[in-house]
């Protein structure tokens, strides 16, 4: 191995370290039988994760994410569908000024854009309520579902469209009977990442929620500032398995997509 792979190996490492050493640190804390944060923990209970599941206000606002996770992770699948297909097939001239506006939410640091959307809702009315949470989640959801669903549409040979076309079939008909099922792994891959990118998101919905209606990152906030205990880890290890369950789903569907391709190719 030469210098270059090793500062590229421990790189990555470091990397890697940076990211999973504060997971391993606070995710065994939720088994801790103290009522305050401690590291390494004291005993082993499963007692938080109870107090979590029999409050109501956890309970309230793990649905509520829930259903907006839900709703966004549709209406980015539908809309990240049709705009990859116009990217993709219908572009032209302007697929570059296409792309550069789906890249925005990447770009633009989230508080920028949760102010933004703010101000925006509060004069529309839809800040604290159920479409303002959607809307705003599909926003920053949509690139990840639109590099997921292009992947697998630049894949399909358009001559498959036109020659069901030649044989009578409306555009649209050809989409859905033949491309379609084709990329739908993929563009079900892409609602998963919707889904918990809308379901972890914690800025935006500190400035969308309103007193009532209040998503479970945005609660969890309030506990931090309010009565920081075990909960929070406890609630952190639900969602890692949650993020780690969706990535594998992800993956498969994406085997899945890519097994299709090879099939169709064949």
């Amino acid at each position: 191995m030469n210098a270059r792979t090793l500062l590229l190996n421990a790189y990555v490492y470091a990397v890697l370290a940076f990211i999973l050493v504060p997971i391993l640190i606070i995710l065994p804390m939720a088994f801790s039988e103290t009522q305050y944060l401690t590291f390494p923990p004291q005993g082993f209970t499963l007692r938080w994760f109870e107090e979590f599941f029999n409050n109501r206000r956890w309970m309230d606002a793990t649905w509520f994410s829930l259903r907006i996770a839900a709703l966004t992770a549709v209406s980015t699948a539908i809309i990240g569908t049709m705009a990859t297909y116009a990217l993709v097939r219908g572009a032209g001239s302007l697929g570059t000024i296409f792309q550069a506006l789906l890249i925005g939410p990447i770009v633009v640091p989230h508080i920028a854009l949760a102010v933004a959307l703010y101000l925006f809702f509060q004069q529309s009315g839809l800040s604290g309520t159920t479409i303002g949470y959607v809307l705003a989640h599909t926003i920053i959801a949509l690139p990840f579902t639109v590099f997921t669903v292009s992947a697998a549409l630049s894949s399909v040979d358009p001559a498959l469209e036109d020659a069901a076309m030649s044989c009578g079939a409306t555009r649209f008909t050809a989409f859905r009977l033949i491309t379609l099922p084709i990329i739908l792994p993929n563009v079900i891959s892409g609602a998963l990442f919707a889904f918990i990118i809308s379901f972890d998101e914690p800025v935006i919905a500190f400035f969308l929620a309103g007193i009532r209606d209040k998503t479970l990152p945005r609660m969890m906030f309030d506990d931090i500032e309010q009565n920081l205990t075990p909960v929070i880890p406890a609630i952190a290890v639900l969602l890692t398995v949650l993020s780690i369950s969706v990535l594998l789903g992800a993956a498969i569907l994406r085997r899945i997509a890519a097994r299709n391709a090879v099939t169709v190719d064949t």
